[in-house]
């Protein structure tokens, strides 16, 4: 079944086209909610409400660009208000103005890195930090449109993904060396 049809037989209150978009959409959707909490069970919740809300503003959908598009911003923005009214993320949502960065270069280590490992790594970054830079760097939105998301200066957007990005650089690099040493190390 087409998008267009899915979306369609949802706004009939079909509960098989329901079923059938949350199954089609549903884990890639936990993954990006995933990637704005810290646990998985948190992200289920934010996954939940996100599907709630993608059923309820169905009729907003006007078939421009792709429904899976559609429902990643609803996600992320679901993400981005559960951050902000659930204690244990606000209070580590913390902002500052450019003070001093850490030096970040263009050259960038030549690491065999999985990309769970990167996830994981990004995942420790502080959550201010965490947030802006899957912000920037995996759903692609400007620093202009960061710091309106999150009630920040497009400067402090700048200056926090460029500390997270000095931040996963270091841990790369760190655990590069790591890995070089146990390897000569014959461990």
């Amino acid at each position: 079944m087409s998008d267009q049809q899915l979306v369609k037989d949802c706004l009939r209150g079909k509960p098989e086209a329901q079923r059938q978009l949350y199954e089609q959409y549903a884990e890639s959707m936990l993954g990006v909610c995933y990637r704005y909490t810290k646990s998985l069970r948190d992200a289920e919740d934010v996954l939940q409400d996100g599907f709630v809300k993608v059923f309820l503003g169905m009729h907003q959908y006007k078939f421009e660009g792709q429904l899976g598009a559609w429902i990643r911003r609803i996600m992320v923005n679901t993400a981005l208000n559960f951050l902000k009214r659930n204690r244990k993320y606000r209070d580590e949502m913390y902002f500052t103005e450019q003070e001093s960065l850490h030096p970040v270069t263009d050259t960038n280590p030549e690491i065999s890195l999985q990309a769970k490992d990167l996830a994981n790594m990004i995942r420790q970054l502080p959550q201010g930090y965490q947030t802006v830079f899957n912000l920037h760097a995996i759903e692609g939105y400007s620093h202009v449109e960061i710091g309106e998301l999150l009630g920040i200066s497009d400067g402090t957007s700048r200056s926090q993904y460029a500390r997270a990005r000095a931040l996963l650089i270091s841990w790369i690099e760190k655990d590069s060396q790591e890995t070089k040493t146990k390897k000569y190390a014959g461990k």
